[in-house]
């Protein structure tokens, strides 16, 4: 290597590694400025830099560093009002002017030379709007409509409306009417004209009346109505309709077989899925077991192989339509021998044995869907803190839960008694009666008789207690008995001519046949035929003698 020129290199020794006199710069070496000396000594040599690279960041740091001198942008919170401070506010105004002075232009642009639009052009940009895809086109050259077209004053109406109309639970006919369209006049009228067929009251809610109404006499004016038909009864449909401007009604009776439904079967391993399955409806099959429950033991009066016997209420009509009603006899036969036979009879609708007894047996039904939280006996009283008798039950309950009576009987009283609070006291005849204390409200009025599970009353809190529950006591001629050690027995007995009629109508039921319900109707009325007005067969013409 040729030894370099004396002026182009710097001697360094280690104690001055810069050399004497040279101020301290920041050195940046590359293998390449390294050159090792074949002396002795072995002194590095650093070579300085000829590229224009370095050339450029040489000078860009000595720039750099006499701009740091010259501090053109102090910190203008430091120094306020001196020298160094102004030099600082007037670098920020120079640098804001200039900002100022490139700000851009927001002045509109040069837009395309405007076009002449004609009318042809006109419906060409008309055929391309959202408005003829409204129209029905699918392909953009259903033009809109032109300022040629004129606009109705109002849009045309139909001529005819056809309706169905439900009357609503605690709604008259007539509301409904009119909420449906009809004008005043024609509801007041439809009203007058079924009102002389039938009782208004006696039209079931859920009731589906078809309405045609017709085409307006003028604008603004209600609908008149055309004609209207409803199923009035199940035996009886109404229809109204305009004749000559006038409305008038037409009676369609409907005739309607009354056979009741008996449905036999084989017990099996469930009572009510064999009753179902033979075709026995659902709420007919709840009767069923919550008679034969009332009366006997069902786990021990009623085996696989015995022979259930149901009979209910039906009616079908003409038309197709069918109604089940009320179950009117539950029996049990073994090996073709009638074991239980109970009719329903009278107006309270009980249940009475073939003999004519109606029995009913039972434990104790408890009052509230609650445990038991104090028992009949000696106690220590909560509230007076002393040992007496406690003559009752106490049942758990919350505030408001319904209280039902344990069997038949007669509100003998109710009202405030005492520290029973609140309290109803039945007597259900032979000596025995029952109390219901603390209620919060009673449901019940003195002289007034329930039946068993009949809610008389609501848990509360009244008079000496300690929070929200029933105390139940029961007597016996007047003196308290365990309500627990107590068994239910209510018996009616039928006798005389009473006695003869429900016989004979139990035995007229019994020879009612299986599925003798079903058979085909032959009406010996057409189903369309309206009964003959006396005073039409005045215009009849008379027979010429």
């Amino acid at each position: 290597m040729d030894s370099p020129r004396r002026d182009n290199i710097v001697e360094t020794s280690a104690t001055d590694p810069f050399g004497p006199g040279e101020d301290w710069r920041t050195a940046v070496l590359t293998h390449d400025q390294i050159v090792h000396d074949d002396q002795p000594a072995k002194r590095k040599v650093i070579q300085r830099a000829r590229g224009i690279t370095e050339k450029l960041g040489e000078w860009r740091f000595t720039v750099s560093e006499k701009l740091h001198a010259m501090d053109l942008a102090p910190d203008l919170a430091e120094n306020i009002g001196s020298g160094r401070w102004f030099r600082g506010a007037g670098t920020l105004a120079i640098l804001s002017a200039v900002s100022l002075a490139l700000w851009p232009d927001f002045a509109p642009l040069e837009a395309a030379p405007a076009m002449q639009v004609d009318d042809g052009v006109r419906d060409e940009f008309r055929s391309q709007m959202i408005l003829p895809l409204a129209l029905g086109a699918d392909s953009g050259r259903h033009m809109g409509a032109t300022p040629s077209v004129i606009e109705l004053e109002s849009a045309p109406e139909r001529p005819q409306l056809d309706l169905l109309a439900t009357l609503a639970r605690g709604d008259s006919f007539k509301r409904m009417l009119q909420r449906a369209g009809v004008g005043s006049g024609d509801a007041s009228r439809v009203n007058e004209l079924i009102s002389r067929a039938i009782n208004l009251s006696d039209i079931e809610s859920g009731t589906q009346v078809d309405i045609t109404l017709g085409r307006r006499p003028e604008r603004g004016a209600a609908r008149p109505l055309d004609s209207l038909n409803f199923r009035a009864r199940f035996d009886l449909a109404l229809e109204i309709a305009r004749v000559d401007g006038n409305l008038s009604l037409k009676r369609i009776p409907i005739t309607v077989d009354d056979t009741p439904l008996r449905i036999r079967g084989t017990v099996g391993n469930s009572l009510y899925r064999s009753a179902r399955a033979a075709g026995a409806p659902a709420s007919a099959v709840q009767q069923f077991l919550k008679t034969l429950g009332d009366q006997v033991d069902m786990s021990r009066s009623v085996s696989p192989t015995d022979t259930f016997d149901i009979i209910v209420a039906h009616r079908r009509a003409a038309t197709g339509e069918r109604q089940a009603g009320k179950l009117l006899y539950a029996g049990i036969d073994r090996a073709g021998v009638s074991k239980i036979q109970l009719m329903r009879w009278g107006s309270d609708g009980r249940f009475y044995e073939a003999s004519g007894v109606g029995e009913q047996r039972s434990g104790l039904v408890a009052p509230v869907p609650g445990p038991i939280s104090s028992r009949f006996g000696m106690r220590r009283h909560p509230i007076l803190g002393y040992r007496r008798m406690h003559s009752g039950m106490d049942f758990r309950a919350r505030h408001g839960t319904p209280i039902v009576a344990v069997t038949d009987g007669r509100v003998v009283g109710a009202g405030r008694m005492g520290g029973c609070g609140n309290a109803v006291r039945l007597n259900h005849g032979g000596g025995m009666e029952t109390r219901y204390c603390h209620m919060s409200r009673m449901a019940v009025r003195r002289g007034q008789s329930v039946r068993r599970g009949q809610v008389i009353g609501y848990v509360g809190s009244t008079g000496l207690s300690t929070g929200p529950h029933l105390h139940y006591e029961m007597y016996r001629g007047g003196r308290a008995v365990n309500p627990a050690t107590v068994k239910f027995v209510t018996r009616a007995q039928l006798s005389g001519e009473e006695l003869r009629k429900f016989r004979s109508a139990l035995a007229a039921l019994k020879t009612v046949e299986a599925g003798e319900a079903f058979a085909d109707i032959e009406p010996d009325v057409p189903v369309d035929a309206e009964p003959v007005r006396e005073i039409d067969k005045l215009e009849q013409p008379k027979p010429v003698g």
